[in-house]
């Protein structure tokens, strides 16, 4: 039986199927946004035990060419170690990781990243550093409220931000914890022979160390630079670079500063050695007998150099050792 049609619903009809041609036919996307070409303030917080803990980047840190830096036992086997770990074999970039860590009684930094303090040659490794400040107030801290500057070790990627191009102190209020060690060598004119980077280093520590000179304090093995902090002598990087097991409540994380640039190549070959090392032998053998540490006592570690956030463990694989990242909820970790 046919139904009748009222000429309303042919109208409606003929609506539908003209709407339906515009649709069939749209005008050409258009990308109406620009890419905006910048990264987001890179800081993580989390709760260690009873203190709270806050990962400040510094910037990319990019190295070159990975043959340059990572020499002697192993290197042949750079391409491979890289590449199966979908790794560029052809570029080494590290991650700078600032630790702050708020004691309920003091707030302390660990290192400083590349800081402005040389001018054009706080950027001898690219545009890409520098970044520790601009993140450090993104993460609502003020350098003045930073109590103690920790310094693993000397270097420019740890030291060079403590004053501004002027030489004046950026922690107008904060006392420097280091090693005496590097302290001495760093700061002396005649270390810089040697490999065409020291004499560059060593003005760069000069500057930076000499406008807190009356705010020093010397760290030893072993021993507390504040309660829950502590101490651990790893030579070899430097003459007196020193790792920081940080303790609270049972849980312990190891600060591990320049002990491993790299969380393949030098886990993989700890007696691999690295072209920066001031004493490549030992900074070798100081690196294997740590990770062993770090592997067997099973503690957190943050990297300074592994990747953002540098937050994880170690653990023993094969002859030598793999990097297990943390996931971003920390208080996972043992």
């Amino acid at each position: 039986m046919s139904l009748p049609i009222s000429r309303r619903h042919l109208l409606a009809a003929g609506t539908a199927v003209g709407l339906a041609a515009g649709l069939a036919a749209p005008r050409p996307a258009q990308a109406a946004a620009p890419m905006l070409g910048t990264l987001p303030p890179a800081w993580h917080r989390f709760k260690w035990g009873a203190f709270e803990a806050t990962v400040i980047s510094d910037g990319h840190l990019p190295l070159g060419k990975p043959a340059d830096s990572f020499v002697g036992p192993g290197a042949g086997d750079i391409p491979a170690m890289l590449t199966g770990e979908f790794l560029d074999p052809s570029a080494a970039t590290l991650e700078q990781n600032i630790l702050v860590l708020n004691t309920g009684r003091q707030l302390l930094l660990f290192d400083t990243g590349m800081g402005e303090s040389m001018g054009a040659q706080s950027r001898m490794f690219g545009p890409t550093t520098g970044r520790m400040l601009a993140n450090l107030r993104a993460a609502g801290i003020d350098p003045a409220q930073i109590d103690m500057v920790v310094a693993t070790h000397a270097h420019c990627d740890h030291v060079w931000g403590l004053v501004d191009e002027r030489g004046g102190r950026v922690f107008p209020n904060a006392q420097v914890a280091i090693n005496e060690a590097d302290v001495k060598f760093w700061t002396d004119d005649a270390n810089k022979r040697g490999p065409e980077f020291m004499p560059v280093f060593i003005d760069g520590a000069k500057k930076n160390l000499d406008a807190y000179r009356d705010r020093l304090v010397m760290v030893r093995d072993g021993q507390e630079v504040v309660p829950g902090v502590t101490a651990i002598f790893t030579p070899g990087h430097t003459v007196g670079h020193t790792c920081y097991a940080v303790a609270s409540e049972g849980r312990t994380l190891v600060n591990t500063g320049d002990l491993a640039h790299h969380q393949v190549l030098l886990l993989r070959q700890p007696l691999m050695e690295f072209a920066y090392d001031t004493d490549p032998k030992r900074s070798a053998q100081t690196r294997a007998r740590m990770l062993d540490r770090l592997a067997t006592d099973r503690h957190a570690v943050l990297s300074y150099h592994f990747p953002w956030p540098g937050l994880g463990h170690v653990r023993k694989q094969g002859e030598g050792y793999a990097w297990v990242p943390a996931p971003m909820n920390v208080t996972s970790l043992g």
